[in-house]
């Protein structure tokens, strides 16, 4: 048999694999999304792709993950895509290119190791694709006479995201607003901040999961004895993989002064008792949401006299920020009701001199020493969301209704600081929640899992005295 032989063999005798589908329940909130975008920019044409695969080596892809404002924009998680809004009279309309499946007697059906089907799992055919995401798709084969065709002077696209998409859309000055795409970046950024119904399900999902991750770690986490902090990193990941894509972000599991370092992702330490856990983990919905928590649990069971009362001023400073939260309260307020507490603990522990009266203690930068970080960020389809237009958000910006932001003050004290005593050096404590803002205040999405003191360690407690448990899906 030869070559072409064997191709024609294996390009027969397949039934066609047929799919009933709906248009998702999200698809109108997309359109919503959209029909804000289009609004934003009359008249010019937007191109937002949504990025490939990328090659981890050789051969071999890590998973890929949508643009986030690709997917906001469309509900497509698939690699490859770009939505063109094609400017009219009257706003836009919306086409998206995808890469469909070609069908089982296609060659790449079996021949593609990228895109084929008998290597990869079915793909929506286009017509399929138009009526789940209730938006007009076209074949990704037919994109480049679109581009081809539109007027380089009036186009926004979303960079960086599609080398070639660039490389086509060549910025040639820097003062060229048109094809810079800072403006739509930021403009995305801005819509994003204010969550629909639908979102507002989707991190309730995300967040209920978390706390059943931390469930399953606090579960396995013995008071004696020693565990390796990738042990809990992985029975929080199996949680996360069962009820949604995945983490959110590289989970940060740190014992004992592990947890001085902010951002540990290493995850090579091990537990042991009488010592803190600091863990920052979160799950990713399967729509892409995440989740965003951090706890400080006692390994013994009991905080010592000294890491509660290192525990006891983050949580005032956390609770201080929760409840500055409500529309048209701006983020540095918010920023300011944290830091203020946090500075006059760093003053009770004995590590800065008081000032004098009607000065506040956060007039010296020196207590952000032991600080490091700010309060929070918001967020929603990415961790960090909205990031192109926090910077900002934060000089400036207040918080409106349906916002969604994290609360994560922490203390800091490093096992080689000389400036703090003995007792407190390799203690490091956040506590964080994510928080949705309402009409007249906020809501704690993660108010289930506890966050004084004496409740976490109750809460610790009977979570041992349940034992472990594999997930499940709900």
């Amino acid at each position: 048999m030869t070559e072409r032989e064997f191709h024609d063999f294996m390009r027969t005798g397949w039934s066609p694999v047929g799919r009933s589908v709906t248009e998702l329940r999200q698809a109108s909130f997309h359109a919503e999304r959209r029909k804000a975008l289009s609004d934003a920019f009359p008249g010019e044409t937007i191109v937002v792709p949504t990025g490939r695969e990328q090659v981890r080596a050789n051969d071999m892809h890590y998973r890929f993950r949508a643009g986030s404002d690709f997917a906001w924009l469309t509900g497509d998680l698939d690699p490859e895509g770009v939505l063109v809004l094609h400017a009219t009279a009257s706003g836009h309309d919306a086409v998206l290119y995808r890469r469909p499946g070609r069908g089982v007697d296609s060659e790449e059906y079996f021949a593609s190791l990228q895109y084929g089907e008998l290597w990869r799992g079915r793909r929506e055919t286009l017509a399929e694709s138009t009526t789940m995401l209730g938006i007009e798709c076209r074949d990704l084969q037919d994109l480049d006479p679109v581009l081809d065709r539109i007027a380089r002077g009036r186009v926004r696209v979303l960079r960086d995201l599609d080398a070639d998409i660039d490389a086509r859309f060549a910025v040639e000055t820097p003062a060229a607003p048109e094809t810079t795409g800072s403006g739509l970046a930021f403009t995305l950024a801005e819509l994003r901040l204010v969550k629909d119904p639908w979102e507002l399900e989707q991190l309730q999902e995300a967040v209920d999961a978390t706390v059943r991750g931390f469930e399953d770690v606090a579960r396995i986490l013995p008071p004696t004895g020693t565990v390796p902090e990738r042990l809990i990193e992985g029975v929080f990941g199996a949680r996360a993989r069962v009820e949604g894509n995945g983490v959110g972000y590289e989970s940060v599991v740190a014992a004992g002064p592990n947890a001085t370092t902010v951002h540990w992702t290493a995850n090579t330490g091990r537990t042991r008792s009488g010592e803190l856990i600091l863990m920052d983990m979160g799950v990713e919905g399967r729509n892409l949401y995440t989740a965003d928590l951090t706890r400080t649990l006692p390994v013994s069971g009991s905080f010592t006299a000294v890491q509660r009362e290192v525990y006891d001023i983050v949580l005032a400073a956390q609770q201080a920020g929760i409840d500055a939260i409500k529309p048209g309260v701006s983020i540095r307020a918010i920023r300011q009701a944290c830091m203020e507490v946090l500075a006059e603990g760093v003053q009770d522990l004995g590590l800065l001199p008081r000032a004098a009266g009607g000065v506040s203690a956060t007039d010296s930068p020196r207590y952000r020493r032991w600080t490091l970080h700010g309060f929070g960020h918001m967020l929603g389809i990415d961790v960090h969301d909205c990031a192109a237009s926090w910077p900002d958000r934060f000089q400036h910006g207040v918080i409106e209704e349906n916002h969604v932001l994290t609360v994560e003050p922490g203390l800091y004290f490093q096992p080689n600081d000389e400036l703090v005593p003995e007792e407190l050096r390799g203690i490091g404590i956040r506590i964080e929640d994510d928080v949705h803002v309402t009409a007249d205040g906020c809501r704690n999405l993660s108010a289930a899992l506890p966050r004084h003191a004496t409740e976490v360690e109750n809460w610790l407690a009977a979570q041992r005295e349940s034992g472990p448990r594999i997930p499940t899906e709900l």
